[in-house]
């Protein structure tokens, strides 16, 4: 059922359906929730889903001052305290940096965590490929942005230049901060992402109860491309204790 929540400085828009525990679920950047539709209806057999549109993005309007990771951050804490309470927490892309920045800054409040073709740093993508604020948006994403936006289709640019600052400018986890995220955690990525294999695989080396899976067959939209997959992937993850492994390599450690 869409709902709003008063946010400090923002009147924030979100959907919630399901039963079961609560899973927020962080969307990417210049999207909105609609990015997970095509796998909350198996997810909400199972758990409370809450899908926020964060500041500036789908049906949250933009407020004024930059977009920063920070803020992002404790929009969520906000709205994980306000909402949920202590949560699994999914986030895809750009989301999937602010979850984890989430479970660094509040670990209480993230118990599981699920990053989908999620980075922890600006160099997760190729060279050439990284934040330009002075590059022509896709026209899918403009359309997108002023078919939902409060703010209507002019606003768009504005939003566009916040975003493209805010990848550049950080801030960033480094690979200490990763040795010390305590929750259980699934990385999903495709294998021809454009986050880097290499980047995807120094998270999994590094945060301490990592799991990976790679989708075979698809790109950086895997949750549209294969949805059956990655959604039994996350069921899995969720609904189950880890086995334990007979020929243990990295968690022999």
């Amino acid at each position: 059922m869409a709902n709003h929540v008063e946010l400090p400085g923002v009147r924030a828009w979100y959907d919630d359906f399901g039963t079961g525990d609560p899973l927020v679920m962080l969307h990417g950047g210049m999207t909105d929730s609609g990015c997970f539709a095509h796998c909350t209806k198996r997810l909400a057999e199972h758990f409370h889903l809450y899908t926020p549109d964060r500041r500036a993005h789908g049906r949250t309007p933009d407020v004024d001052g930059p977009l920063t990771a920070d803020v992002l951050v404790q929009d969520t804490v906000d709205f994980i305290e306000r909402l949920t309470g202590p949560t699994d927490l999914l986030g895809y892309s750009a989301g999937g940096l602010i979850a984890l920045m989430t479970a660094l800054a509040r670990p209480d409040l993230v118990r599981r965590l699920v990053l989908v073709s999620g980075f922890y740093n600006s160099e997760a993508m190729p060279a050439g490929m990284g934040p330009d604020e002075n590059a022509e948006p896709p026209e899918m994403i403009a359309r997108l942005y002023a078919e939902v936006s409060p703010d209507g289709a002019d606003h768009f640019p504005v939003v566009w230049r916040k975003v493209q600052r805010a990848m550049r400018s950080g801030p960033e986890a480094t690979i200490d901060d990763l040795k010390t995220i305590a929750s259980r955690t699934l990385l999903v990525a495709a294998d021809d992402d454009i986050v880097r294999l290499d980047h995807t695989r120094e998270m999994y080396a590094n945060i301490p109860r990592a799991e990976l899976a790679i989708v075979p067959g698809t790109s950086h939209v895997l949750l549209e491309e294969k949805p059956d997959l990655c959604t039994t992937l996350i069921l899995d993850f969720l609904l189950h204790d880890p086995v334990q492994t007979y020929m243990p390599i990295q968690r022999a450690r």
